[in-house]
């Protein structure tokens, strides 16, 4: 396999980076052509299944979420936002919708994907974000673009059958609203196919993320974050499938050939937050050069997943795909309840090896933060695991102060030190 070692340690260039590349490239491009040619174009958060997309004839998906995290890892997110603040948009309000509003205010200007075709529907939830319907809310006035809301109840146990059966109503009702504007009939047995495939990316990816469990790691949670890009743009397409068994089987026979991003890894660690896209390559390398680790995260651990649930994949074969997808509407760590989140993350530290944890207090996104100094005491009350809270904004540069960070993530290595050695005293 083709490979070269990048220059910064933590860091390798692989066929999958480059591969990755490539399809990001041309799923902006594709999107951006079929809405010149005339496709419907929704708008959509990152929780909404398009999957259901698929069931129509031209209908195409952007994400914001999605493109504000590559504006961020492209250098442009602070410019973004500024233009959003200079509107009179709070500095308070999340990164991403600030990105979002300074692209799509600006008519894309600045943007590494020349911003996104405007929709002619936007499709939020209200479990995963508690911000993102007054954002989506914000084109409804300025654009007169109709919001389709599907309204998710939070989940501080398993799924009760009244909650997906209320969830599948709405995705009814979300397909005849798309029937009825775009004039184009729904075909089920589309959907089915692109949850098969969705369903198939997802065990690759998880084969992808478990290559942490190798000591050292095959991987670093930066890896994980970056590649799960083409879920969002691409999801429920072969080519994304295809990706994902490729870096999978790529990972692993790095590993079968010793080669490592931190080869004398020696800390393990865990991060809780949204991947810090201004910071990826430069909190990678700096913690390599400590033989630090970020080998998991639950930003991506929980992909595919449901309530709780870190190592169960919901995998569809047959049957309603409408329920199918419903059942992981809640798949991702915001909807949480305290208890959930305890477990999902007691089973990620013993499965991953977790030397310690990074709480990463994000300053846009309230719902993930809002318990983790909680949960941090919980875990090292009940672990017994050393742990941090660090400072972060997932795209604001400006809310970051890089030697404040390290100063106590250096300081969470000297107590996994210090630990290790009361334990042979």
């Amino acid at each position: 396999m083709a490979e070269e070692k990048d220059e910064t340690r933590g860091l390798m260039k692989t066929e999958s980076g480059r591969r990755l590349t490539q399809i990001l490239t041309d799923d902006y491009l594709n999107l951006h052509r079929r809405a010149s040619e005339g496709a419907f174009v929704v708008w959509v958060a990152i929780i909404v299944p398009v999957e259901l997309f698929k069931g129509f004839d031209n209908v195409v998906f952007a994400v914001p979420e999605s493109h504000a995290a590559l504006s961020a890892a492209k250098g442009v997110g602070m410019l973004q936002c500024e233009k959003a603040e200079h509107d009179g948009y709070s500095m308070d309000i999340c990164s991403y919708a600030r990105i979002d509003i300074g692209t799509a205010m600006s008519s894309g200007k600045d943007s590494p994907t020349f911003g996104l075709p405007r929709p002619h529907l936007l499709v939020s939830d209200n479990n995963n974000c508690s911000l993102l319907v007054k954002w989506f809310d914000i084109y409804h006035r300025e654009w007169n673009v109709p919001h389709f809301i599907i309204d998710v109840p939070f989940c501080y146990e398993m799924q009760k059958e009244t909650d997906l059966k209320y969830i599948v109503a709405q995705f009814r009702d979300l397909i005849k609203t798309i029937e009825t504007m775009s004039g184009q009939k729904f075909n089920i047995d589309r959907v089915k196919e692109a949850l098969q495939n969705s369903s198939a990316a997802a065990k690759h990816y998880k084969r992808f993320i478990d290559c942490a469990v190798n000591r050292p790691s095959g991987i670093t949670a930066f890896d994980s974050f970056v590649q799960m890009a083409p879920l969002l743009t691409s999801r429920g397409c072969p080519t994304v499938v295809e990706h994902f068994r490729k870096l999978a089987d790529e990972t692993e026979e790095r590993i079968k050939n010793g080669q490592f991003p931190v080869p004398n890894e020696k800390y393990r660690l865990l991060w809780d937050s949204i991947a810090p896209w201004h910071q990826l390559r430069k909190m990678s390398s700096r913690l390599a050069n400590l033989d630090a680790n970020i080998v998991a995260a639950s930003y991506t651990s929980c992909v595919g997943s449901i309530e709780g649930h870190y190592e169960f994949l919901q995998e569809y074969r047959d049957g309603d795909p409408l329920e199918s997808l419903a059942r992981i509407q809640n798949f991702s760590v915001c909807p949480y309840g305290m208890k959930l989140r305890f477990n999902a993350m007691s089973w990620a530290a013993q499965h991953y090896g977790i030397d310690g944890f990074v709480f990463a207090s994000n300053r846009s996104c309230k719902v993930y933060s809002v318990m983790q100094m909680d949960l941090q005491k919980w875990i090292t009350e009940e672990l017994r695991i050393p742990s941090v809270m660090i400072d972060v904004d997932h795209a604001d540069i400006r809310k970051y102060n890089e030697e404040n960070a390290f100063l106590r993530m250096e300081a969470l290595l000297e107590s996994i030190d210090a630990g290790r050695t009361r334990a042979i005293t």
